[in-house]
């Protein structure tokens, strides 16, 4: 499976949610390919850092590719791994288009707060022309870095269960240090030792949906 972290809001967690599920997908001894296709680079950064701090842990290749090269590349490597995640950054890039038209599914991550929520009509304009070239495309969002009380994280799981041409899923990803904690250090959350049990059983929520693991 083919899987594009993206949309077109920075600062919302998409890096860090690519890379957990690189670790954890290699964990289940899956051979994953993780694209870096965001001009910051920080799941490259996060993949040295992994390297050279936490060589026994489980493993993934890591590339970094941008413009059509995400599209011509991808194609090129997937009969070699088993899963591909695509780390696109924050905004509308010719890197993340060419990421949708060889895409199984598009994960977007929402921070609750009302300047992501607004950028939902332009996901879903950009889903809308992404199926023209690939009709089979799914576009999930979910809510990463729910506040720990409040309306906020309600209120926006309404907004994004009546946006057209996107799918709003359940699992919730809270504001955890631990997260900031583990990717310090190349670890994914689930790694991070003391372990964190809220935030590692979150993303292990996120994790099976995406994968489809009863």
């Amino acid at each position: 499976m083919i899987v594009v972290v993206g949309g077109i809001k920075g600062g919302s967690g998409k890096t860090t949610m690519a890379a957990n599920l690189a670790v954890m997908r290699a964990h289940d001894g899956k051979d994953v390919l993780l694209i870096d296709a965001d001009d910051q680079e920080t799941a490259s950064d996060f993949t040295l850092i992994r390297n050279e701090r936490a060589s026994a842990a489980a493993t993934y290749t890591s590339i970094k590719l941008t413009g059509q090269a995400v599209r011509t590349e991808t194609l090129r490597l997937a009969d070699k791994y088993a899963e591909i995640i695509i780390d696109t950054g924050g905004r509308d890039t010719t890197s993340q288009r060419a990421a949708l038209t060889v895409a199984d599914v598009l994960l977007v991550p929402f921070i609750p707060r009302s300047f992501d929520v607004w950028t939902l009509e332009k996901v879903s304009e950009l889903v809308s022309e992404m199926r023209v070239v690939n009709p089979d495309l799914r576009a999930w969002v979910f809510i990463n870095r729910a506040d720990p009380r409040g309306r906020d994280n309600d209120e926006a799981a309404t907004v994004l269960r009546e946006t057209d041409g996107v799918e709003f899923i359940a699992p919730r990803i809270g504001t955890r240090k631990a997260f900031g904690n583990a990717a310090a250090q190349g670890l994914a959350v689930s790694e991070l030792r003391p372990k964190d049990t809220k935030a590692a059983q979150e993303m292990e929520n996120l994790y099976r949906y995406l994968y489809n693991i009863i």
